[in-house]
């Protein structure tokens, strides 16, 4: 099979990537902890399981690969993957990292490094996703059952991007036969335009009709709220730690990669709170759990 694994490919970025490619006629095969069913290449893949690397991997010459999530180190895990991804040949991997650095986490920096030292191999930098405004994310659940946004970013500004934009790049790399190894390897992926959460905010009462508003807190109460969300102590407190970066400017960033690869423009926060409106509808009064 001349074709692309995608790992996460039940989630938002993977999903969409599945549909792209299989419109273009590309075979693809679904890589997930709980595969699809109905799908029709679909295979188990568990990050913490190396033995279904192997079978993820039979017969493909691409890779699409979401790294575990919640972790301040994935290279324990991701590290065997890429092994054997070399071993079998694999000619393309299209790692989906992230512009976000997480602080005291030189993991992700050294997958990056390892996937990009690699002929043929890219980085997608992804700033942060829209799709964070939505539930069932935290920040997209407070919003629909309060009303409010908690940060500790301050006025800091992120360039926001659609994961239907990322996927739209990741087809793009992944279906030019022209794509060697003296392409670029890493690209900054970015919306068209640099948003605080006050800037959200307006935009969704302003599209929706629903109030939003913005909740001003420490780091420390970020820890705690990413804590009660389930996440790992480690990683809840690196990525409350993140606000501290946009906060000082840190992730005000904006580039042209989506429409220089994809042809077209991205999406603009504007647009995807129009078409996610209903999804922000109040299940009570704002404030009540």
């Amino acid at each position: 099979m001349n074709g692309v694994l995608v790992t996460g490919g039940t989630g938002k970025t993977g999903s969409a990537l599945v549909a792209l490619l299989r419109d273009e006629d590309v075979p693809v095969r679904v890589a997930a902890r709980n595969p699809p069913a109905g799908d029709p290449d679909p295979v188990r893949f568990d990050w913490t399981d190396p033995a279904t690397f192997p079978a993820a991997l039979r017969g493909v010459d691409q890779v699409f690969l979401v790294p575990p999530v919640r972790t301040t180190d994935p290279m324990p895990l991701v590290g065997p993957f890429l092994a054997e991804a070399r071993r079998r040949g694999v000619r393309r991997v299209v790692l989906l990292g992230s512009a976000v650095v997480l602080p005291k986490a030189p993991g992700a920096l050294e997958m990056a490094a390892r996937v990009s030292a690699r002929p043929g191999w890219v980085v997608l930098r992804a700033s942060g996703f829209m799709q964070n405004f939505l539930s069932p994310h935290p920040v997209g659940e407070r919003i629909r059952r309060h009303g409010e946004i908690r940060t500790a970013a301050g006025d800091g500004r992120v360039g926001w991007i659609d994961a239907r934009d990322i996927a739209a790049v990741a087809a793009a790399l992944l279906t030019d036969p022209g794509a060697g190894p003296d392409d670029r390897r890493d690209h900054l992926l970015t919306g068209p335009e640099a948003l605080s959460c006050h800037d959200a905010a307006a935009i969704i009462t302003a599209r929706t009709g629903r109030p939003v508003r913005v909740v001003p807190v420490g780091t420390a109460d970020q820890v705690a709220a990413n804590l009660a969300a389930g996440m790992p102590a480690e990683f809840a407190a690196a990525l409350a730690a993140v606000e501290d970066g946009i906060r000082a400017g840190r992730e005000d960033r904006v580039s042209t990669a989506v429409p220089d690869l994809t042809g077209r423009p991205a999406r603009t926060f504007a647009e995807f709170v129009e078409e996610h409106a209903a999804e922000w509808a109040e299940d009570g009064p704002a404030g009540t759990t």
